[in-house]
């Protein structure tokens, strides 16, 4: 039986599942990378390529003029590009770093206090994941024009303050913390405060690393409040400015294709910089001791 136990222990270790394993897990991340890819592609492409039927998915004759186009157009327009920069690198830092601090801050207590109501108060957390969106946008809207922030920074920040799943996600994360360790920081005579800064938030760093990519790229790219709440030119963010070259018709595609490019290169890196962390956290958030 013994003999039968470790031959079958090595028939399901085998070497040639392991090589089966990585060329379907190679497969996969092929697929992943063709948006990426062809992305990259086409920001390289010139016209003739771009508009050829059927469709090319690598360049032939790779060429910078769709990025010579691009800085041609900005430097028509009346509002520098730099103040586009500057609105959305203000808006996305200052909303991630405030997302995280209240979201870590609001988690803390849902996880390691126990209070009355402490379960409702998380089901309304999780309740409030399901809702898209959409269809926030009109109950988000009288509130930020009730506070008087329409058309300010503020219309966008405050709101990007109070994303539901860095709450779920901190709250989850910090559940794993022992409460002997917390406990044995009391004793020692931390405050609260301190447990909270040097303790709790350095052993969820990989769980706040992860929420600055969801925060930092939800406003980076695709935010639809900015355009919803400010209508200013001069506070106006870069994906605004960029959708602006995209309502040029066809002969802007090359420009545009340049643009998405763009806009994903500041998510990207960010991820490359963090992914060991945004790997840890992923495989760690929903496993309890």
């Amino acid at each position: 039986m013994k003999g039968i136990s470790i031959r079958s222990k090595r028939l399901n270790r085998s070497w040639l599942m392991d090589i089966l394993l990585f060329l379907l897990l190679g497969l996969v991340a092929v697929f992943m990378a063709l948006p990426l890819v062809f992305t990259i592609s086409n920001a390289f492409k010139p016209l003739d390529e771009i508009f050829i039927f059927p469709p090319r998915f690598l360049v032939r004759n790779p060429t910078l003029d769709n990025f010579k186009n691009l800085v041609v157009l900005f430097a028509d327009t009346w509002v520098p590009f730099s103040r586009y920069v500057f609105n959305t690198f203000f808006i996305a830092i200052l909303g991630t770093v405030g997302h995280v601090i209240i979201a870590s801050a609001a988690a803390y207590p849902l996880a390691k206090v126990r209070f009355p109501g402490r379960n409702i108060l998380f089901s309304m957390v999780v309740m409030a994941l399901m809702f898209t969106p959409y269809v926030t946008q009109v109950p988000n809207y009288m509130t930020v024009t009730w506070l008087g922030m329409v058309d300010t920074y503020w219309a966008v920040i405050l709101p990007a303050f109070g994303m539901t799943l860095g709450l779920y996600l901190m709250k989850q994360f910090m559940e794993q913390i022992p409460d002997a360790l917390i406990e044995a920081a009391k004793v020692d005579g931390a405050s609260e405060y301190r447990i909270f800064w040097q303790i709790v938030m350095p052993i969820v760093k990989p769980a706040w690393l992860t929420l600055i990519i969801f925060s930092l790229q939800n406003l980076w790219t695709g935010n639809s409040a900015a355009s919803r709440f400010i209508y200013s030119e001069q506070l106006k963010t870069v994906d605004a400015a960029f959708s602006q070259i995209a309502a040029g018709g066809l002969v802007r595609t090359g420009p545009v294709a340049a643009v998405t490019l763009l806009m994903m290169l500041v998510p990207i890196t960010v991820f490359i910089v963090t992914q060991s962390n945004i790997i840890q956290t992923m495989s760690t958030s929903g496993l309890k001791e």
